[in-house]
């Protein structure tokens, strides 16, 4: 049998690994978590540092789920695996919604405290399309302000336009945060949600393991 690649998880802005709990896939997963940032740090570099976590000594996958996407999109450029998947997520600037790079430019989200990023429940529900809301709570609960903070200023200030290679994005039709870019590296699901990593785990399972039986 083929030996099972070791895939490397990032998970979205303000989540943690429970996003990947509900994956069944054919590798083995490690969990590569958030350190803090590092002051007026950029995305790119922030991902560079948590790079060093990787073994490279044996090849390896990336796993992004929403701003997880974007970190290992950028640790991608730097490391070359094998391959990198992105769910809810995008290698490009332009597979995120306009309205960031307005945000981003006007400089408001600097002048907004860490406190209020605590988004309420009910709007996060609506905007993630959750059905697990729950397990949304209590990530959300968990959150840590200061870095969702920075994460958001740095989400709107990436300027990414080189496509990876080796990529395979997974984007939902109903993804109000990252539509994505709609590519012949974008499989599509419908009706599919920005937390569909965990409420459509079975379908996202089928087809990475799919692509995985062929990369």
């Amino acid at each position: 049998m083929p030996k099972i690649i070791t895939l490397y998880a990032i998970s979205g802005l303000g989540a943690d690994h429970r996003v990947f709990q509900y994956l069944d896939l054919n590798a083995d997963i490690i969990h590569l978590h958030w350190i803090q940032p590092q002051k007026e740090e950029s995305l790119k570099q922030y991902a560079h540092r948590l790079a060093e976590k990787i073994d490279t000594s044996e090849p390896f996958g990336l796993i992004g789920v929403s701003f997880g996407g974007l970190i290992a999109t950028e640790i991608a450029k730097k490391l070359n695996p094998k391959f990198t998947i992105l769910i809810s997520s995008t290698d490009l600037k332009n597979g995120l919604r306009q309205v960031y790079g307005w945000v981003g430019r006007l400089g408001v989200v600097e002048l907004i405290p860490p406190t209020g990023f605590r988004i309420p429940k009910m709007l996060a529900n609506y905007l993630f399309g959750a059905k697990n809301e729950k397990l949304l709570s209590d990530i959300l609960d968990d959150s840590d302000f200061n870095f969702t903070k920075w994460a958001v200023i740095s989400l709107t200030k990436w300027k990414n336009d080189e496509p990876l290679d080796n990529v395979l994005k997974i984007n939902g039709t109903k993804d109000l945060l990252i539509p994505g870019s709609n590519d012949s590296q974008t499989l599509i699901i419908e009706n599919g949600t920005h937390f569909m990593v965990v409420d459509r785990a079975d379908e996202v399972s089928e087809k990475i393991n799919s692509y995985l039986n062929q990369a």
